[in-house]
């Protein structure tokens, strides 16, 4: 039998963690996906622990689902013969769904939607993972079941509720694996466990064939090493589904780099919360540094909103949607519910319907006030969790230590924002770095791209393997079919005040360029905001630019808001290509003043901020 220690895999320059390029190199190179299916069950055993898989498929089964993949074909099958597991909360076709609670377990007559979507594209389901019980935690420990061991460190707790599926991919056993995260739980977990955790915005990823835990709340999420496997699976799994009402229909654009400037909120110095851990401090410090470093203007904001928000999930009437799910079987069996987990939901049994509607009115309230305060932002930047708990300090404070983690992640949802969970290397102690990055919906391509820049700059090791993070492939450049390629020269640049209307339209970030060396920029009269315009000349100059990939269903949109003098017509650019772009008529350069000689609208402005400072 083929090994992977004479495989391709182990011979190339990733020697050993599972990742989708890795993997696809090798079978390229003639790797069979039968001795990764053999080497993934190895690495299941070698892990010697029993808390990790709730069901492992048999060997008959996965060379089953192995034969029936066809030729080696990425294109067709972005996910060919890509090991992966979902969590227990998840169906399976033909299998036996848990949700950690042996009374609860039913036999699933189909994969769920997202299932099917990555099988269909060629994912190789090894087996179903545990969790903290209905979902309930972000600790990791409330199941019946042996608890899965952090895979980092024994003696801390493996996160949740997620948490078997973030060992999973953590020790290299799979390369993604599903989770959900109402509040949390796949953030959490991959913060533990050295991963990422890319939980999307709501309805991108149909949850149907998922049990409930707060179901207007719940998304699937999902866990990888790194961030361009997290999106690729993501990308598969997220299409509209008609049979789920809470589905919403996102175009799943292609990653691309972030922009040169953006701006980012994080927590003001006041509203920072470590509980007295300085190590993660530093290390949220230390990250912020990589963020100015690709260009982040970092602006503080009171996050005092932010955290009355996230108290509302678990002591708030949303606590309600959790016992309608286990209404019948906290009245027949309530047993059989971990007594942890049986005491937070049964304080929905007494929530009102009075209750419910003072609960939606404060979020509107917190809502407007939440978004008054981004509105500026591209993201932002928090801590994942903001300390570490060991089994035992969770074992002494089960309610405590577990709602101190939600501290930046319990408001996410509630405020319909997508995140995902990046590592930023080993604090001080050697425990995991990790920050997560908030945006509103549907904004998920933005911040996985900062992300992944972010990953890089960091150099952490993949999950618990020991293996470095290996150099990320180029990005395909250039719009999708369904974008125009849009040039701007001014105010919708990145940083600047009207880059917001392109970005609430989808549009994502290209290149930065420059046009060829026959125009002439002004500063145009009026503002704010200040808004330059762009002649055609032939004795001009190049100047610089951004170029956008703007979604051509919202092209429309965009348009509109193009006032005189400033029209959209077609740009040459440095090297001779033709876009769309921001140029500005004859008649508007009256009372404008030549500024061609700054070579772009961003000098300018640093030398008009000089000069005010």
């Amino acid at each position: 039998m083929e090994t992977l220690a004479t495989s391709p895999l182990a011979e190339g320059a990733v020697s050993g963690p599972f990742t989708v390029p890795a993997l696809h190199a090798a079978y390229a190179a003639g790797l069979s996906p039968e001795a990764v299916i053999d080497e993934a069950l190895r690495r299941l055993d070698a892990a010697d622990d029993d808390g990790i898989f709730l069901h492992v498929e048999s060997r008959a089964a996965l060379m089953a689902a192995v034969a029936s993949l066809g030729p080696f074909d990425p294109a067709a099958k972005p996910l060919w013969g890509i090991p992966f597991a979902v969590k227990d909360n998840i169906d399976v076709g033909d299998r036996t769904t848990t949700a950690a609670c042996p009374a609860y377990a039913y036999r699933a007559e189909r994969d769920a939607f997202c299932v099917a979507a990555l099988r269909a594209a060629g994912a190789i389901l090894i087996g179903k993972t545990n969790l903290d019980q209905f979902a309930t935690g972000l600790v990791g420990v409330r199941t019946p079941f042996p608890a899965p061991r952090n895979a980092v460190d024994p003696a801390l707790a493996p996160g949740g509720s997620s948490s078997g599926s973030a060992v999973a991919v953590s020790r290299g056993i799979v390369a993604f694996a599903l989770g959900t995260d109402t509040a949390g739980s796949g953030r959490v977990p991959a913060a533990y466990n050295n991963i990422v955790g890319l939980k999307p915005t709501l309805g991108a990823i149909s949850s149907t064939g998922v049990v409930p835990a707060c179901r207007s709340l719940d998304t699937v999420s999902v866990l990888a090493l790194t961030v361009d496997d997290a999106y690729r699976a993501y990308r598969v799994a997220a299409r509209p589904d008609p049979a789920d009402a809470y589905s919403r229909n996102f175009a799943t654009s292609p990653l691309s780099g972030p922009p040169p400037a953006f701006r980012i909120g994080i927590p003001d110095a006041a509203s920072r919360e470590f509980f007295g851990d300085a190590d993660q401090e530093r290390s949220f410090l230390d990250a912020l540094r990589l963020v100015e470093t690709l260009g982040g203007d970092l602006v503080e904001i009171d996050f005092a909103p932010f955290y009355e928000t996230a108290q509302m999930l678990y002591e708030g009437p949303w606590v309600a949607e959790r016992f309608v799910v286990l209404e019948e079987m906290l009245a027949t069996q309530p047993e059989a519910v971990h007594p942890v987990t049986r005491a937070i939901i049964e304080k929905g049994r007494d929530m009102s319907a009075a209750d419910l509607f003072r609960g939606i009115y404060r979020l509107k309230a917190l809502e407007r006030i939440t978004a008054s305060a981004t509105a500026s932002l591209d993201a932002l930047c928090v801590p994942t969790v903001p300390t570490f708990y060991t089994v035992a300090d969770i074992a002494a404070d089960p309610v405590g230590t577990n709602a101190r983690l939600g501290t930046y992640t319990n408001f996410v949802n509630l405020l319909d924002m997508c995140g995902i969970a990046v590592p930023t290397g080993p604090r001080a102690d050697g425990r995991p770095g990790s920050i997560t990055l908030l945006a509103r919906a549907d904004r998920d391509a933005a911040i996985a791209a900062l992300a992944r820049e972010i990953h890089a700059l960091s150099a952490p090791t993949l999950g618990a393997t020991g293996a470095p993070l290996p150099q990320a492939a180029a990005l395909p450049f250039g719009p999708a079919e369904d974008e125009i390629e849009l040039a701007v020269v001014g105010a919708h640049m990145s940083g600047m005040p009207l880059n917001g209307e392109l970005t609430r339209l989808g549009a994502r970030f290209l290149r930065a360029a420059r046009t060829a060396p026959f125009y002439r920029l002004h500063a145009l009269a009026g503002g704010p905001p200040f808004k330059p315009g762009l002649v055609r000349d032939g004795a001009g100059a190049a100047i610089d630019l951004e170029t956008w990939a703007v979604p051509k269903r919202q092209f429309g949109a965009f348009m509109d808001g193009v006032k005189s003098p400033l029209g959209i017509g077609t740009l040459t650019l440095e090297g001779g290509e033709e876009v769309k772009g921001f140029l500005c008529e004859a008649a508007g350069l009256k009372g404008a003043t030549e500024i061609t000689a700054f070579g772009g609208w961003r000098s300018y402005m640093a030398s008009v901020a000089a000069r005010t400072a």
